[in-house]
């Protein structure tokens, strides 16, 4: 934590006998900085080949393309330099190297998907091999878990795939690597850990363990994002939102689900090309007002580390993300009441569809939230 990338992943390359390091990264990083072309010099012979070109929300197309050049480069070790769809596209990669996957039709056996009575279901019982290393340059969390989604293309729907060995072996926090952010990108992934400690509270799955962890992820968040926004050259401001997206993340991998934020956030993404950031900037606060109907009193600890400055924990949610300048509608980042029936219908596809703290059983609850939104 804290040191240059490319030192953290020589030094663990040479710990597990990894000669054939793959680099899955961020095409703005690759052309645009030195710093891929710095990592590369600092594994040496141990760097194999480097891919960039994935898409926003990891398109099946693009992730295949990675799968095929890590297969013909013979990696041994996938590193992702990048945002969340680097992230998700290594984890996958990986995955389809193991099941010899050669088309966008084959992924289709691998994905998790909902039942009509609302069951997961998981069919991979065969996990990759090839470990994954993450360096974030965002604040989305995705490096710390095992879940990683994918686009459909054909129906427009991001997919999850997931399975413990997809979990990165590694996850390399260097702030000084995020300084080439763009600001709106950082700070709108920041407020989707903020979401993650949000949801964790709201959650009546949740245990004193996860809140306890959720309401420092917040604390570490409320203080990081503004003082990055103030100097982006702040470096301890950075890491500590890198870290506070690392606690944010840890209740989700011990199990506590999140609820319709993600859930919708997810089929803004994959179907309406909203940027992932940008899906938490505009439901969080709303899905906190629909929920406080159901039962404000699990969002008393979020509103007291917003400072409890406002009425409600969804009115100091939306004032801190509004004074970071994010969208706060769903009209500002292109999405119309035209979308909102195919959003709601997918939404209760979607693994967290059914385990918000207030219960969604239909569309309409769904449609109730984006209407709020809109």
């Amino acid at each position: 934590m804290g040191r240059p990338a490319g030192e953290a992943l020589l030094d663990q390359a040479e710990a597990m006998g990894c000669n054939k390091v793959f680099l899955l990264a961020s095409s703005t990083l690759r052309e645009k900085t030195d710093e891929i072309s710095r990592i590369e010099n600092t594994l040496g012979k141990r760097h194999t080949a480097t891919f960039s070109g994935i898409a926003p929300h990891a398109p099946r197309a693009d992730v295949l393309k990675a799968a095929n050049a890590a297969r013909e480069a013979g990696a041994d070790m996938i590193v992702s330099i990048g945002g969340g769809s680097a992230t998700d596209a290594a984890k996958i990669v990986s995955l389809l190297i193991k099941h010899d996957v050669r088309t966008v039709e084959d992924f289709e056996p691998l994905r998790t998907y909902v039942t009509g009575d609302g069951e997961v279901i998981n069919p991979i019982t065969v996990g990759p091999d090839i470990p994954v290393i993450c360096v974030p340059t965002t604040l989305s969390g995705g490096e710390f878990n095992a879940l990683s989604g994918a686009t459909d293309e054909e129906t427009q729907h991001k997919q999850g795939y997931e399975h413990r060995n997809m979990a990165p072996v590694m996850v390399v926090l260097d702030p000084a690597i995020t300084v080439h952010t763009p600001e709106w990108l950082w700070l709108s992934t920041g407020v989707r850990s903020v979401d993650h400690a949000v949801e964790t509270l709201s959650s009546d799955k949740s245990n004193d363990f996860a809140d306890g962890l959720a309401e420092s992820a917040l604390k570490l968040l409320v203080e990081g994002l503004p003082r990055v926004k103030a100097d982006p050259d702040d470096l301890e401001g950075r890491l500590k939102c890198q870290v506070g997206a690392w606690q944010s993340m840890i209740s989700i991998i011990g199990g506590v689900p999140m609820g319709a934020s993600h859930a919708i956030g997810h089929i803004l993404g994959g179907t309406c090309n909203v940027p992932h950031g940008y899906c938490s900037c505009v439901m969080a606060p709303y899905v906190l007002q629909w929920n406080a109907e159901y039962d404000d009193s699990r969002q008393n600890r979020t509103l007291s580390v917003l400072g409890s400055t406002h009425p409600t924990a969804a009115e100091a949610l939306d004032a801190f993300i509004r004074n970071l300048g994010m969208p706060r509608t769903l009209s500002e980042v292109g999405v119309d009441e035209s979308r909102f029936q195919q959003v709601s219908e997918y939404t209760l596809l979607d693994i967290w569809g059914r385990t918000n703290p207030r219960p969604v059983k239909t569309a309409d609850d769904i449609m109730e939230i984006l209407r709020l939104a809109a």
